[in-house]
């Protein structure tokens, strides 16, 4: 079998700016992989992070390494060899990695005629439902996008704190959404200490978790939030891959698991059954991204206890349509009821 690939570098915009404790961001800027069998098409996308050291030049800078390994493969069925040798080939570029994986499971799909899903052996399982995301901005903004988040029918919201004014945040966003399930993430603004005074303040809000109160180089800190918070905890930069699950399984109760931090599916997987092993609940959450990878973690939706997978709902546009997310309910079944092929 012969397989040929390509990949395109993509700057999308965002609805709105989104800010959260340490960053602004108004582009995402991707990178979208191409591998075709001649007949099928697979698609994968790369949101990277500087955060994590990657950015979209840095995916386009190891693509073509990447790519060459698919090719030297030749069969998108051989996941496990394509995989192990991507890692060989290029250690650390995790969202890299990821867009090449997605696009090869897409195609895989493709060529058997499978949701994404079934090809893994799930079911559709209870809907889940995937977290609109309220970024950092005045407090009259934030009222704003909450009213017009409850108006597209969202009825979860996560709330992005680390400011000086989190309970007034938090007071604002209730008031405008009072049945919503509201999380909230402070992208490792606070101290332990600060966190547990914070986690006081907004406990009396109906808060579900609180994800990433502390640096994810403070492990202790983490520790001690956990111990003495009334929420429950969910850590997601201090949960980057497999080997970080037993790290943080003393530390939180949810484990944060994302295809751009941890390199592809098969490793979300993995992670996700160790995070089962451990205790911990899981969650899927994302980057600013196209349906050209969000709609991949759709599909595994039925592993999981929570999503936030809201990252090309935030776009301005997009170039695919993915899985159909109606006010952020993540809808497997419609995928049977279309075309039957893979995530895109």
């Amino acid at each position: 079998m012969s397989l040929t690939t390509s990949f395109e570098r993509v700057a999308l915009p965002l609805e709105y700016p989104f800010t959260i404790a340490r960053s602004t961001e108004e582009v995402a800027e991707l990178v979208l992989v191409t591998v075709s069998d001649g007949e099928f098409e697979g698609i994968g996308g790369a949101g990277p992070s500087p955060h994590y050291g990657e950015t979209a030049a840095t995916v386009e800078a190891v693509l073509p390494d990447l790519l060459s390994v698919v090719e030297s493969v030749g069969d998108p069925h051989r996941l496990d060899e394509v995989e192990r040798r991507m890692r060989e080939t290029i250690e650390y570029n995790a969202a890299a990695r990821c867009a090449v994986d997605i696009a090869l499971h897409d195609l895989v799909a493709k060529r058997l005629d499978l949701p994404l899903y079934r090809y893994w052996g799930l079911s559709e399982g209870a809907p889940v439902e995937s977290t609109y995301t309220i970024g950092i901005d005045t407090t009259e903004v934030m009222r704003e996008k909450t009213a017009e988040a409850v108006e597209r029918g969202y009825g979860s919201l996560k709330i992005k704190l680390g400011t000086d004014r989190d309970r007034e945040i938090i007071e604002t966003v209730r008031s405008e959404a009072p049945e919503a399930t509201i999380r909230v993430d402070a992208n490792e603004a606070w101290s332990p200490r600060e966190a547990i005074e914070r986690i006081d303040e907004i406990g009396e809000y109906g808060i579900e978790f609180v994800e990433q109160p502390v640096p994810a180089g403070d492990p202790e800190g983490l520790k001690y939030v956990y111990e003495r918070s009334s929420l429950p905890i969910a850590a997601d930069e201090s949960c980057i891959t497999l080997s970080d699950i037993p790290r943080v399984a003393d530390r939180c109760d949810i484990a944060n698991i994302k295809l751009m931090k941890c390199g592809g599916l098969r490793e979300a997987i993995r992670m996700i059954h160790a995070a089962r092993a451990h205790g911990l609940e899981t969650m899927l959450g994302c980057m600013s991204e196209s349906n050209a990878s969000i709609a991949a973690g759709c599909h595994l939706a039925p592993l999981l206890d929570y999503a936030d997978l809201d990252g090309a709902l935030l776009l301005d546009e997009d170039r695919y349509s993915g899985v159909p997310m109606p006010g952020g309910v993540i809808d497997l079944s419609a995928v049977d009821r279309g075309t039957g092929a893979g995530p895109i």
